[in-house]
């Protein structure tokens, strides 16, 4: 399903004339892979990161530190940040970012295994982010954190998700 919604956002983008990058960190490239995989997506996909370590989200992203010693990798401040640091630094129209907790291990009471936030970016400055909370393994995270990330940014900019079943 997930490679459908990639489908659509890259048919989308194209039809706009306007470019994507993400930035992953719990994903680690999954979201990337799977827009990279519709052909033509090269002309909209301008590129990501995957910055797994906090060092990376600070270097790479310019996400704040205090943000990350204040609230956690996972919080939509540091979501936030990414998709702002990913767009920016990437030029890029849109940006979609996702920072997660996939497990086995890593979760807590506050943040258990499966929280996830994503946030999208656009050219106008704004920037959301939502929360969730996936079941399953670390595969099952990862693969819900992508589709619902691809499903939202669809979802922001209008782009129908047109020849996809059930939806």
């Amino acid at each position: 399903m997930s490679n459908n919604l990639a489908q659509c956002l890259v048919a989308g983008l194209i039809q706009r004339g306007e470019t994507l990058s993400c930035a992953e960190s719990c994903t680690g490239g999954l979201l990337s892979a799977s827009l990279t995989a519709v052909p033509g997506s090269s002309s909209v996909f301008w590129g990501g990161w995957v910055t797994y370590d906090n060092d990376a989200k600070i270097t790479q992203l310019d996400v704040p530190p205090q943000l990350i010693q204040q609230d956690g990798a996972v919080s939509a401040g540091v979501a936030k940040a990414m998709a702002w640091g990913a767009r920016v630094r990437s030029g890029s129209d849109h940006s979609i970012a996702i920072t997660g907790i996939a497990g086995p291990g890593g979760g807590s009471e506050e943040k258990p295994v499966g929280t996830v936030w994503i946030a999208w970016c656009s050219q106008n400055a704004r920037v959301q982010a939502k929360k969730f909370h996936f079941q399953g393994d670390r595969t099952a995270v990862r693969d819900q954190s992508v589709f619902y990330a691809l499903d939202e940014l669809l979802q922001t900019l209008g782009i129908p998700k047109s020849n996809i079943s059930g939806a």
